[in-house]
């Protein structure tokens, strides 16, 4: 797992060189599928559930599962989701990180949002140790996003990983603590924020795919695997 995440973390480094205006979500998704086939790396997203690619990319108010499309041109001002799962040698990583495309209080208002997402996630990672329970992640993201007023999508969560995308359990991003099972050294989970600029509530659009915020507003995601060990969590993929 740790040799996934870090070759999915080499993708994820050139991804910002990647993203101007004037280029497409498909364009994307080809490259990143190009760069998968040149590391040896499995896509876990192609042909799950019959799915078409090996990324979503989702767009302001998407909030995941956004579908590659050469129609879907970026723009100044974007905020744009890119997540992957792959696997190496059986054992998957699986990543998110939100991007701003541009300058301006648009863009500096998605940052601050995408800022708000990155660090809800560190908070639910500190708390992936031995003794501690599974909603103590869950509490700990919840509190970082609310303190800063934005909200917690409900409908969507993080999962146990290894050598399927999804295993159990179930990691919400809300919840009370202290509640679940006892984290043990040798879990992996994929820890997940999805966080909305407004009201929390999403709906899954026509492509049966893509979620979006019922109230328009803006949406970040991020993502990281970690493992749980003796010590402090190994997050395998960042540096």
């Amino acid at each position: 797992m740790e040799e996934a995440g870090h070759l999915l973390l080499e993708i994820f480094d050139q991804i910002p060189a990647l993203l101007k205006p004037g280029v497409s979500t498909l364009e994307l998704d080809a490259w990143i599928e190009e760069q998968q086939k040149h590391r040896n790396l499995v896509s876990k997203m192609k042909g799950y559930r019959g799915y078409r690619h090996v990324s979503c990319i989702s767009v302001n108010d998407e909030v995941v599962h956004g579908v590659p499309n050469a129609k879907r041109i970026l723009v100044d001002g974007d905020l744009v989701k890119i997540d992957v799962c792959v696997s190496y040698n059986g054992y998957c990583a699986d990543m998110a990180r939100s991007y701003v495309i541009g300058t301006g209080n648009a863009a500096d208002q998605a940052r601050k949002l995408a800022e708000v997402a990155r660090q809800a996630l560190d908070k639910g990672i500190e708390k992936a140790r031995p003794g501690n329970r599974l909603t103590d992640i869950s509490a700990a993201i919840q509190a970082e996003v609310e303190k800063h007023g934005f909200g917690v999508v409900r409908d969507f969560a993080g999962h146990g990983i290894g050598r399927q995308m999804h295993e159990d359990p179930e990691i919400l991003n809300y919840g009370k603590a202290g509640q679940g099972p006892l984290l043990q050294p040798g879990m992996a989970f994929a820890l997940e924020p999805m966080i909305t600029q407004g009201k929390y509530d999403v709906y899954i659009t026509a492509d049966g795919w893509t979620v979006k915020t019922v109230d328009k507003s803006l949406a970040a995601h991020v993502e990281d695997t970690i493992v749980i060990t003796q010590d402090k969590p190994k997050i395998i993929t960042r540096k």
